[in-house]
């Protein structure tokens, strides 16, 4: 299972980003999918997750701003950030809570990892 993220990039504060990140190879089901973050000598936070129903949750420093969403026939979720912040800069990991086969246990699986920074 290979994640591909895109999207990221630099914005002024104030602008938006969509970032984007496909699942491919063999996977059977997606439970949960989402995006983390890491800023330069932080440790890594969630930012926002979809359960396989919609349900959403998102940290509280992105409520208002940052939209989660997902597309299961394209097995894609995407990220929606608007009214970006300098302290946005990080660099974004999606990922996905998924099982290769129906017998197979649920793992996590995380994508490689997309820029984003904002200037100020």
């Amino acid at each position: 299972v290979q994640l591909q993220a895109s999207g990221g990039g630099l914005v002024q504060a104030g602008g938006s980003l969509r970032l984007s990140c496909t699942a491919s190879g063999n996977i059977f089901s997606i439970n949960v999918m989402g995006w983390y973050r890491q800023a330069p000598g932080k440790e890594r936070e969630l930012v926002a997750v979809i359960g396989s129903g919609g349900l959403t949750n998102s940290a509280d420093s992105v409520k208002g701003r940052f939209t989660i969403s997902r597309d299961n026939a394209k097995k894609t979720v995407y990220l929606q950030m608007n009214s970006l912040k300098a302290e946005d800069t990080a660099v974004y990991y999606c990922n996905i809570q998924g099982r290769r086969t129906m017998l197979a246990s649920t793992r996590d699986y995380w994508g490689q990892g997309t820029q984003v920074t904002v200037s100020s």
